[in-house]
C-alpha cells in the first residue's frame, strides 16, 4: 500500500526519479479506486454508470463481444480524477526521468491527437485518421518506456531510486 500512495506524498514533485514499482502500483491504485467510485456513484445516484452483463439493444439482449463491463464515472469519480491529475503527471515525468528521458516526452501523443481531431472536424478524414493513428503509436511508445528498466546508477535527473551503483564501477570491482 505504501508504494500506491507514494505519488500522493510526492504530489507535485516533478524532479527526481520514480522506479517501475512506484509507477505501476500507482496505476493499479488509480484503476481500483476509479472502479470502486464508479459503483459508489451509481449506488448514490450521483451520475455515471456501472453495469456488467449483456445489454439490451433494439429489444434484444446483445451477446458475444458486447458482453462485459461498462463503467462511466459520476461526481465522485470525476472529483477523484481531478484531484490526482497533478500526481499522475508528476509520477509519469519522474518515470521518464528514471530511463534518462526528459519529462517533456509525456506530450509526445498530444500533437498528433490534437491535429488529427482538428482535421477530422475539418472534413479531412483520411489525414485526421492518420494523425490519430500516429498519436496512438506515440502513446504505445510511452507505454513501452514506462515498462523499461531505469538507468543503473545516477543519471542527469538524480540518484538511482534502487540505490544501485553504475555498471562500469560495479564491473571494475568484480
Amino acid at each position: 500500500m505504501e508504494w500506491m500512495l507514494l505519488p500522493l506524498r510526492r504530489y507535485a514533485q516533478f524532479s527526481g526519479r520514480s522506479r517501475r514499482k512506484e509507477f505501476w502500483m500507482w496505476v493499479l491504485f488509480v484503476i481500483v479506486v476509479s472502479i470502486v467510485l464508479s459503483f459508489v456513484d451509481k449506488a448514490l445516484g450521483l451520475g455515471g454508470a456501472a453495469q456488467y452483463g449483456a445489454r439490451e439493444l433494439n429489444g434484444e439482449f446483445a451477446s458475444g463481444f458486447s458482453y462485459g463491463a461498462a463503467l462511466r464515472g459520476g461526481l465522485l469519480t470525476n472529483i477523484f480524477a481531478l484531484a490526482i491529475l497533478v500526481p499522475n503527471i508528476a509520477v509519469a515525468v519522474r518515470r521518464l526521468h528514471d530511463i534518462d528521458r526528459s519529462g517533456w516526452w509525456i506530450l509526445l501523443p498530444l500533437a498528433p491527437y490534437v491535429l488529427g481531431f482538428l482535421f477530422l472536424f475539418m472534413q479531412s478524414f483520411v489525414l485526421g485518421a492518420v494523425l490519430a493513428f500516429l498519436g496512438l503509436v506515440a502513446a504505445i511508445v510511452l507505454l513501452v518506456w514506462y515498462c523499461m528498466k531505469g538507468t543503473n546508477g545516477p543519471n542527469r535527473f538524480g540518484p538511482d531510486p534502487l540505490g544501485g551503483e553504475p555498471r562500469e564501477l560495479a564491473q571494475h570491482f568484480e
